[in-house]
């Protein structure tokens, strides 16, 4: 039995079933459904298993999902978004379900896997959003604005290591080493990330950035960074800084935008990984990961 609920599975139903009314899964007909899960998943959805609430489509893919184990429910997920993803790229058509993404990241975190991990070993299961969580800590980003700029700074990455203890990336608070101080450091995919947190009136230019990768350098090879500037990066800077480095950026404008469209900053923090590995590019904003 996989570990999706009742309200996970209300959700999966928002996200296929958006064509012509309930019991409908995409633009699937009933026998195009069958060869899709025969084809791509090796799973006979007519089996009578799947028929306990009826016959419909839409039934049969939710009794399914209860009755598997998590890493197929993934399986699953994973293959459904990407048809519903190629679904819309091919009609044109805005997505009509808010935040349809961060829904899906959602429900792959509390199967305990991510995008792109399917295949990967089962995970314990994560837990589902908290969302009393998430505003309480929109609420104490919000508050961070009433301090002093030293207060202020202090109390910047005690929020961070707040945020990320809340995703289960294993945060450490600051640290010195030989002098130099190191505003934290999290776990991600297994690897190790320092980080450089600013919270400051004028935005992070290149020196910064180079000073911050020098600490990265000096560290294990395996170790990466991430420099969270709240004010931002300047345009100058970054192209400065230039591409290929072993550290990301994030703003506090990626921050804010985590939080109140509920998108898992694991998948967040991943998705900066691999675009920054694929473009060289180190700042590139949440909105435009996560259109």
């Amino acid at each position: 039995m996989s570990n999706l609920r009742t309200i996970d599975l209300q959700l999966i139903d928002k996200l296929v079933d958006f064509v012509r009314g309930r019991g409908y899964v995409l633009d699937f007909s009933d026998a195009t459904f069958s060869t899709f899960f025969a084809a791509d998943l090796d799973i006979d959805i007519d089996d009578a298993t799947y028929a306990d609430d009826g016959g419909s489509k839409g039934k049969r893919l939710k009794c399914l999902l209860r009755k598997v184990d998590d890493r197929t429910a993934i399986r699953v997920l994973q293959a459904l978004w990407e048809y519903r993803s190629e679904h819309l790229l091919r009609s044109g058509a805005d997505d009509p379900v808010k935040n349809a993404e961060a829904i899906h990241l959602s429900l792959l975190r509390r199967l305990g896997g991510h995008a792109g991990a399917a295949q990967g070993p089962q995970e314990a299961p994560k837990p589902a959003f908290d969302t009393s969580k998430l505003a309480a800590l929109s609420a104490e980003m919000l508050r961070l604005t009433d301090l002093g700029p030293q207060e202020r700074g202090y109390a910047f990455e005690a929020f961070l290591k707040s945020l990320f203890d809340a995703y289960g990336l294993k945060a450490r608070e600051p640290f010195r080493s030989r002098g130099e101080q190191i505003d934290g450091s999290f776990e991600l995919a297994n690897e190790t990330y320092l980080v450089e947190a600013k919270w400051q009136q004028v935005i992070t230019g290149a020196a910064e950035l180079h000073a911050f990768h020098g600490k990265v350098l000096e560290k294990a090879a395996w170790a990466r960074g991430v420099f969270i500037s709240y004010a931002g990066f300047t345009a100058d800077g970054l192209h400065a800084f230039g591409r290929g480095k072993r550290v990301i950026c994030m703003d506090g404008l990626d921050i804010n935008d985590t939080l109140s469209r509920q998108l898992p900053l694991d998948a967040v923090l991943d998705r900066k990984v691999r675009r920054a590995a694929e473009t060289g590019i180190p700042f590139l904003p949440v909105r435009d990961l996560f259109p």
